[in-house]
């Protein structure tokens, strides 16, 4: 059940359950349904009905919306994306990110910090969700191309959506959604000024994409490039702590 608290003592109870579909998706798994029931029973085209049906099938899991468990911690950031850590760069962040936007609210501070890019694939959970808690200070969209979201001139060219969160402390990350080749819109579910916990899901990005996440100045990622990250469960790093990670692929 949401909300129960485990540890790494044994403490809770864990099971298995089904996913939820998000509210966000079952119009489209309804109409995909129809489709390949109308195909099927009206017109009687198996040999496409049947492979609608499946890929109706598809659009259902698409939209999945599994529990987390979120790790607690003061300075722990958790992954906001299921996917494969794609890039680890040493950037500036993006001007909305820092500018004064005339909330009286400051944004991220100049000079380069770490960040790091988790590529959604289309077998992906595409819920979205916050690295720390915190009060939401910025949203902001920005229309654009799309690009294969891999590369890693989309975090300026393709249509994205910023997001800023502050921590009681003061403590602020950025983070983006970034829309790829295939997806075409991006839902926010927060807003300025919502309070928001490490892990609550903040919005969801449709068919296959990206999120950027920018570290707080002297702070190394503890994921490593091509590992496969969990949002709200994946540790990105620890506020202040640097330290040089190697893997090895095998």
């Amino acid at each position: 059940m949401a909300g129960d608290l485990l540890d790494n003592r044994g403490r809770g109870d864990a099971h298995w359950n089904w996913p939820s579909i998000h509210p966000e998706g079952r119009k489209f798994g309804l109409i995909a349904v129809a489709i390949s029931l109308l195909v099927l029973l009206v017109f009687g085209w198996g040999p496409i009905g049947w492979p609608l049906l499946f890929l109706s099938l598809g659009v259902f899991a698409f939209f999945r919306d599994p529990e987390r468990v979120v790790p607690q911690g003061d300075d722990l950031i958790v992954a906001p994306a299921d996917g494969m850590v794609s890039l680890i760069m040493q950037v500036d962040p993006p001007e909305e990110l820092r500018v004064d936007d005339g909330s009286g609210m400051g944004g991220l501070p100049e000079g380069q910090v770490t960040r790091i890019s988790i590529f959604m694939s289309v077998f992906d959970v595409h819920i979205n969700r916050s690295p720390i808690a915190g009060v939401v200070r910025r949203v902001v969209y920005i229309p654009g191309k799309f690009l294969n979201a891999d590369l890693d001139k989309a975090s300026e060219d393709n249509e994205r959506q910023h997001f800023l969160v502050e921590r009681a402390d003061g403590l602020r990350i950025g983070f983006t959604q970034i829309a790829g080749l295939v997806a075409r819109r991006i839902v926010p579910f927060v807003k300025p000024g919502d309070m928001v916990g490490a892990g609550q899901r903040v919005g969801l990005i449709r068919f296959g994409s990206r999120v950027d996440v920018y570290l707080p100045a002297g702070t190394d990622a503890k994921v490593l490039l091509g590992q496969r990250v969990v949002a709200g469960e994946t540790i990105l790093a620890e506020a202040g702590a640097q330290k040089l990670i190697e893997g090895i692929k095998q």
